[in-house]
This record gives structure tokens, sequence and C-alpha cells, in this order.
């Protein structure tokens, strides 16, 4: 049984449960998830802070994407409760943005980069609606934050890997939310937009936003992140970067002290 949609017109499920809170951006209380009878995700606990940026690290099939997935309600829960500042998604999704992996787009698809950084915009204009030239304005400015002003009308397929990147993350932003999921933003980028994405990233957490990627990187992890979630299926860990990213814990979290991860730990834990 799905125990998130029996609570859905409450204020809280979560209620009553001292280890979770209402003002956490994400609650997550006993999450489980299975693609037929195969469990993903089994029983994940975690609140996550406010105003951090937060990386979800893991190995290849840890289920990482899954979790932002399933809190979303993009992928049904087996069993298990999510809540954003105490409510279920449905009450609050303007407040939440989510950034998918770059690879699940059409790229093909005739739309120029502003129009897809407007789409940001829909849960203000309404579906089928058009889009108003303050709207458009808006999504102009996110372009020109990433530093895609120049490219707006042209179409998306016709952009660097890089830059569709870039388009994606203005489409975050013009979103305008308390709340953003990003899944793996860095991954396959160059240097410059890897720099520039992680400025704009900052800039949100000034603002007192909570950003929530899914990253593959253990040695940038705990210089561009405060907070980490290991995952393997289960939370194996989860808090501020220097007391969770420790070799023991990545050992635990990749099943074993293979040498690379190993060197990975020893470099994040030698960091000054």
């Amino acid at each position: 049984m799905n125990t998130s949609h029996q609570h859905a017109g409450s204020r809280s499920a979560l209620a009553g449960r001292p280890e979770h809170s209402s003002e956490s951006p994400l609650s997550i209380h006993a999450m489980t998830v299975a693609y037929g009878k195969k469990p993903v995700l089994w029983d994940v606990d975690y609140d996550a802070p406010r105003g951090a940026l937060i990386a979800i690290v893991g190995p290849n099939g840890a289920g990482k994407s899954t979790l932002i997935k399933a809190c979303l309600g993009l992928l049904p829960r087996a069993a298990g409760v999510v809540e954003f500042w105490g409510r279920p998604y449905k009450q609050v999704r303007k407040r939440i943005a989510y950034m998918p992996q770059r690879e699940s787009v059409d790229w093909d698809f005739p739309v120029s980069a502003l129009d897809v950084v407007a789409m940001g915009r829909y849960s203000r204009i309404g579906w089928c609606r058009p889009v108003s030239r303050p709207h458009k304005d808006v999504a102009l400015a996110c372009l020109d934050r990433v530093g895609l002003g120049d490219v707006a009308h042209r179409q998306i397929g016709r952009l660097s890997g890089g830059q569709q990147q870039r388009v994606f993350l203005a489409r975050s932003l013009a979103q305008e939310a308390d709340l953003y999921f990003m899944d793996e933003p860095f991954a396959g980028v160059d240097a410059a937009t890897e720099r520039a994405i992680i400025e704009l990233l900052r800039e949100l957490r000034s603002q007192g936003k909570t950003v929530i990627c899914v990253h593959h990187d253990l040695a940038t992890a705990s210089t561009y992140f405060d907070h980490a979630l290991l995952l393997n299926m289960r939370v194996v860990a989860a808090g501020p970067v220097r007391e969770v990213l420790t070799a023991q814990q990545i050992a635990r979290t990749y099943g074993g002290r293979l040498t690379l991860l190993t060197e990975a730990a020893e470099a994040v834990a030698a960091q000054p």
C-alpha cells in the first residue's frame, strides 16, 4: 500500500514524529521504492537542512535519481511519506524546481532556448496560456544569468552539451523556487560551465534556498557542497560533508575498499 497517499489531505502526515521537522524543506519517512518486486530504495529516512547545498552520493544503481523522482511523485512509492515544509508535494509544488538529467530530453524538439526556460514559468502562467512579455523578460534574465542571453532564440539541439545544461539551470531559476532538485548538473560539462553552475548554486544558497543534487564526483563533493547523503538502496550516512565523507563511510557506501575510491576518500579527508 502506498502510504504517501493516505494522508494527502492532512496538514502533516509526520506530525508527532520528533525525528522529522515541519521546517525541513524535505522530510522522508520510511520510503521504499520497487521496480516490480525488486526494491530499489529501502526504508529511507531523511530530513534535509534548510539553506544548504546537499549532494546525494552513491554507486551506480544505488537509487540516487530514483530518490528524487519518488519524492516528486514521478515514480510510485511502495511505502513511506514524503513532505516539504510539513506538507505534501501537491500543496507546495510551486516552491519546488526539478532539473532532470540532460540525457532524458529530446533535444531535437523544435523549441528555442528561451522557450525551454519559459517553461519554468508555467506554474505561474498556467498551462495552455501564452507566455506574456513579463514572463519572457524573466526567462531572458535567467538566460543572461547563466551566460546564454545571446543564444536565446537558437534551437536547443544546436547548443553544446554545456549550453544545454545551462539552459536547464536557467529554467530552474525561472521557477523562482525555494527547493531545487538537480540530477547530475555537472555531468558532461566543461570546466567553465561547471564553475558557472557552482557559482549559481552558491548564490541560491545565499538567498536561503536549498539545493539537492545527485553528484558522482567524490573529489569535488566536499568543496561544492555543505551536506551529503550517502545512499546505496538505504541511507548509509547523512550530515555535514566533513562528518560524512570519510574513508570508512565511503567504503561502506560503495561496498568495499576499491583502490580508486579509497584514494578519493583519503584525498577528501586530507583537505584542510
